[in-house]
């Protein structure tokens, strides 16, 4: 990407990279061996799983509140 212009786009950018760049556990077999594929696409290295998600992250903020809220009424 390589931002410029100042000290506060480079940090806020290198925090958002190193998230991006990480392992991160898979929701179908709970390795750590998700990578990014490209924009909001991830892929399970282990068992080969493709899924949507975040631009950044495997899932979103609003993905999780959404799962948690959807996961008490199956269980009720």
């Amino acid at each position: 990407m390589g931002s410029r212009y100042g000290r506060t786009i480079r940090k806020r950018e290198e925090k958002v990279l190193k998230v991006q760049r990480a392992k991160h556990a898979c929701p179908i077999c709970g390795k750590k061996n998700v990578k990014r594929q490209g924009t909001a696409l991830w892929i399970c290295n282990s068992c080969g799983a493709k899924f949507s998600g975040g631009a950044y992250t495997p899932e979103t903020a609003v993905g999780e509140t959404a799962r948690k809220f959807l996961d008490g009424i199956v269980k009720k």
